[in-house]
């Protein structure tokens, strides 16, 4: 049901989006919705499905009252500031795509397993738009059972195949990071609660690298790296982090990078990831931990 219910909203969103600015008329979207789900489309259930949807991703679908026709503002532009509701309503279109047409594309289409993806991402989204705290069972990975936790559902996060919720631990008194494929159970308690009004999620790890939250007094360094040609390319599409700045470009063709940010664990392993292909020119803190950890990976491999 919980599932049912936003893949009507992420269809909506679609079904709008593709129209354009001209939008569409109430009757066009309900033929639409007929044909998708197979039954009538209540007048009522549209002006919900927008209500909703505008608390859940701050997309508002206007009416055009000398036209009558629904429309979103500037189309695809309004959600350039919100990349990462853009790549949620892609993500559930595609799978949306996949499902319908498994039989016919058998074969032809590969994605990458999100291990933590299915079971619970519907039922905190819905626990997110309605408010309603949640008691999880959660098992760290260093720990042999579950802990109880009674936790405020603020946001959701995808992070290297991984969905993490984001929320406010009544146990702990503070924001917490939980991996979903270590919760174990998840109920909703019946009680309410209000997010606070200055939370946002990407604020939240503007200076970090991955679900890391900064500890209180924490500060992001400025972080030079050298990349060579082809990284360079690579990362001029895809970059390390939303602060990434390119500061110069060298004769041979490589680049020099600098980012700011706070050097966590998960920051010193990407690095160490990308192997010769970056080198950390400054601060030396951080220079120095890459190179220890790349010497410590290579005596594994010494005669």
């Amino acid at each position: 049901m919980v599932g049912e219910l936003i893949d009507k909203y992420i269809w909506l969103l679609g079904t709008i989006l593709d129209a354009g600015p001209s939008g569409l008329s109430l009757e066009q979207i309900c033929s639409r919705y007929e044909s998708r789900y197979g039954s009538s489309y209540p007048r009522r259930s549209f002006n919900n499905h927008r209500a909703a949807i505008f608390d859940a991703f701050g997309i508002e679908i206007l009416c055009d009252r000398s036209s009558r026709r629904y429309f979103i503002p500037s189309g695809e532009d309004s959600l350039d500031a919100a990349a990462s509701t853009r790549w949620l309503i892609d993500t559930f279109t595609v799978g949306n795509m996949l499902s319908l047409g498994k039989e016919r594309l058998t074969g032809r289409v590969s994605v990458d397993e999100v291990p933590s993806g299915h079971r619970h991402l519907t039922a905190i989204m819905k626990a997110m738009l309605d408010g309603r705290e949640l008691s999880i069972g959660y098992q760290k990975y260093t720990a042999s059972e579950s802990e109880p936790l009674t936790v405020l559902p603020y946001a959701v996060k995808e992070v290297a195949r991984r969905w993490y919720l984001v929320a406010f631990c009544r146990e702990r008194g503070a924001l917490r990071v939980y991996g979903l494929d270590r919760i174990r159970s998840l109920s909703e308690t019946g009680k309410g609660f209000t997010i606070p009004k200055d939370f946002d999620v990407d604020s939240l790890f503007r200076v970090s690298y991955g679900v890391y939250i900064p500890d209180k007094g924490e500060k992001a360094e400025l972080i030079r790296f050298k990349a060579s040609p082809r990284e360079t390319r690579y990362l001029m599409d895809l970059p390390l982090h939303p602060t990434q700045e390119l500061s110069e470009t060298l004769p041979d063709g490589s680049s020099v990078f600098r980012v700011f940010l706070i050097p966590n664990d998960d920051f010193i392993m990407e690095l160490c990831r990308r192997g010769a292909r970056i080198e950390v020119l400054s601060p030396e803190s951080v220079r120095s931990a890459v190179a220890t950890e790349l010497k410590n990976a290579s005596k594994i491999y010494e005669p």
